[in-house]
């Protein structure tokens, strides 16, 4: 019996942490290996919140670095399911930085990622599907088929995915 489609709202997801000298380059900004990293759980909540299994990270798409952040600022990543397409789903992570002293919050990074439900023994199992509330959501859902088409695209070609 197919699951009954949820809304983005369930996946929403937001995550705090303050930026520490151990996350940092010499120049007193977080390395964007760390961002990477913390984009990539941000995103796997909402998908584990859309499909209550396991995922793995498939693809990552789009990942801009817009502004640093400093040691000491906050780095908050948003994140919710724009998408689903039977065994996979696309998350949006926005990342900001927030400066602790003023409350200044800055868009700082965007990425979308795919990630595939699997079983205990990596085999796919379906997502339930996104319930499409508003045009908003309609969008961005059409905006991820593209990317995964390009995707796809690119895997047939022998390229990246």
């Amino acid at each position: 019996m197919p699951s009954a489609p949820k809304p983005a709202s369930d996946s929403v997801s937001e995550m705090v942490q303050v930026v520490l000298p151990n996350d940092a380059n010499p120049l007193g900004y977080i390395l964007g290996g760390t961002v990477m990293h913390l984009v990539d759980i941000a995103g796997a909540i909402a998908a584990l919140r859309h499909t209550r299994t396991r995922v793995v990270t498939a693809a990552v798409d789009g990942l801009q670095f817009l502004h640093p952040i400093k040691v000491g600022d906050l780095i908050i990543l948003r994140s919710r399911v724009t998408c689903t397409f039977g065994t996979s789903l696309e998350v949006a992570v926005d990342v900001l930085s927030e400066e602790t002293l003023t409350g200044v919050r800055q868009l700082t990074s965007h990425a979308f990622l795919t990630f595939v439900s699997v079983d205990g023994a990596g085999s796919r199992l379906p997502v339930p599907p996104l319930l499409i509330e508003t045009d908003a959501d309609r969008r961005q859902c059409e905006e991820a088929h593209a990317r995964r088409a390009q995707r796809l695209l690119k895997r047939k070609d022998g390229g990246v995915i």
